[in-house]
């Protein structure tokens, strides 16, 4: 038993999680609804990643903001915005164009007498009231992901004025090498976290194939498979944009293929976030960047929900027979690019996405209610995609930053 423990802790990561989803798959096609046994094997992986996403971006930020200047900070700052924003559009400009050429829905009919309930959208405004929380509690509590990266940023300035004053100095350096060493000693709990990672992979994987079954993926399978080639296009996109930024491609994705997978089973960007802070921290990319932008890309970066929208709205104005024109592709861009950060960090974000932009153009709402049917299947993809475009973007604004310091070290 010690030697297969051993084993198990000595192979590779991705050898353990390549095993741990066959196995689910198979083990859900087996079982089917019985599967949902193991439901609380990968409910603890959920719990135990979350467990962890409070502390890891509270001191990696801080510790961070010590490691940069503030100007630094503010540029770094500005360029992951300005990403996320044209990403965003792009990748609501591809899921448009493919599913133009693709037409999911066509030839399907819609029951009528089905209905939905449209979550409230909470907009723009409340969520960029939410990046100041309340009471620092609350937001910890309720994992307000831009309320967490508030408060680390106003304490990591904090704590850098300390160290930079003749007063207090020594106070600051004092309060800092705390902060870094319980930084490091959550990245030792990340270390245990990450050997449960294919056992809880497996078991939700077996959950949710076993509750799916192939009824749902035969029926709706043209919107899924239209869906899957858009986001893959956009990942060549990715692709393109690192090839003309010096980025590794091999380092970059063995890196990444973990927490891609895990966003793909679990469905979650920020539960996700742990292992992308460590895929990030393998890479060697900078602290003060990633602490701040991969929280950040969780909670409002959502590429794959925003090519879940176009595709959508696509499926559904061919299913009532009246394709979008150019004119309603420009509306899907505009205000789907809009919506994505007004619903940041909001639970079923998603689905709320795609209603507004659907009330927007008029399309039937019963349409959603439809699309929930596949949720799950179009949700892993597109959650996948989400934390690959916040890891590419971290990875090519460090190259340029890595660029600037070359440029300015060669300067002086």
């Amino acid at each position: 038993m010690n030697t297969i423990w051993k084993g198990y802790i000595n192979a590779s990561l991705i050898l353990k999680i390549t095993v741990a989803l066959i196995l689910g798959v198979i083990v859900g096609l087996l079982f089917g609804k019985e599967a949902a046994v193991l439901a609380p094997f990968g409910d603890l992986l959920i719990r135990l990643l979350k467990f962890v996403i409070v502390p890891l971006i509270l001191f990696t930020l801080i510790v961070g903001v010590n490691q940069t200047r503030l100007a630094n900070l503010g540029r770094m700052g500005g360029k992951v915005f300005l990403y996320y924003l044209l990403t965003s559009a792009l990748a609501i400009t591809v899921g448009i164009s493919v599913a133009s050429i693709l037409d999911p829905g066509t030839g399907m009919t819609l029951d009528t007498n089905e209905e939905f309930e449209v979550p409230d959208n909470p907009g723009v405004t409340s969520v960029i009231l939410n990046i100041v929380p309340e009471n620092i509690i609350t937001a910890f509590s309720n994992l307000n992901l831009l309320g967490i990266i508030f408060t680390a940023i106003a304490f990591g300035i904090a704590i850098s004025a300390l160290r930079s004053s003749k007063e207090h100095a020594e106070l600051g350096e004092s309060v800092y090498k705390v902060v870094n060493g319980l930084n490091e000693a959550t990245l030792n709990i990340m270390k245990v976290i990450i050997q449960y990672v294919p056992i809880g992979i497996f078991a939700i994987v077996a959950e949710i194939v076993g509750n799916q079954g192939l009824n749902t993926l035969l029926e709706l399978g043209n919107m899924i498979v239209v869906l899957y080639i858009a986001l893959i296009v956009q990942i060549v996109f990715y692709i393109i944009f690192m090839i003309l930024s010096k980025v590794n491609l091999k380092e970059f994705f063995t890196q990444a293929r973990t927490p891609m997978i895990t966003a793909f089973v679990t469905q979650s960007s920020s539960g996700t976030l742990p292992l992308t802070l460590d895929a990030a921290k393998n890479l060697k990319l900078s602290k003060s960047l990633y602490g701040f932008s991969l929280p950040l890309g969780a909670t409002i970066n959502m590429d794959g929900a925003a090519i879940r929208i176009a595709v959508s709205a696509a499926f559904a104005a061919n299913i009532i027979g009246d394709p979008l024109s150019i004119a309603d592709m420009l509306q899907v861009v505009l205000i789907g690019t809009l919506a994505s950060v007004g619903t940041a960090g909001v639970p079923g974000a998603g689905i709320i996405m795609i209603a507004t932009v659907f009330a927007q153009l008029g399309l039937p709402m019963e349409a959603v209610g439809l699309l929930t049917a596949i949720d799950v299947l179009v949700g892993m993809g597109a959650t996948a995609l989400n934390v690959t475009g916040d890891l590419v973007g971290t990875s090519v604004i460090n190259k340029t930053e890595a660029e600037r310091s070359n440029e300015e070290s060669t300067t002086n």
